[in-house]
């Protein structure tokens, strides 16, 4: 029964590990690819992990795979956080399609806001 149950943990991990690789094909930039593995990674060998400590049913065996999930899921975020910060740095271009936090998803465009101030002063003069 074990076997059995440690097979479905490697598979998961395996696909997971698996999307982790599609990912870094598929993804437009140096950024989504990034966040993408980094996770996908972390969560896919813990899961491989989880499967060997069920297989082999061991203490030693036990402790390392514990070890490794924690391993992985301390430098995972960690590395991914360093990569992406001095990729930004450095200048690394982003995908158009990227919403950044506290940015507004299209900028409004000169003549707008030039139209829009005129209709308040006009408003303004009007009172």
């Amino acid at each position: 029964m074990s076997d059995e149950i440690a097979g479905v943990f490697l598979l998961f991990g395996a696909l997971f590990l698996f999307l982790a690789g599609l990912s870094l094909l598929r993804l437009p930039d140096l950024f989504t690819r990034l966040s993408a593995s980094t996770k996908a990674v972390a969560f896919g060998a813990g899961l491989v992990f989880v499967a060997v400590a069920i297989f082999f049913q061991d203490v030693a065996t036990d402790a390392r795979a514990i070890a490794g999930i924690l391993f992985f899921a301390i430098t995972a975020p960690i590395a991914g956080t360093v990569i992406g910060r001095s990729a930004r740095r450095t200048g690394v271009p982003i995908w158009p399609g990227t919403l950044i936090d506290g940015e507004d998803p299209k900028p409004p465009e000169p003549a707008a806001e030039a139209a829009e101030e005129q209709t308040q002063s006009s408003t303004a003069q009007t009172d």
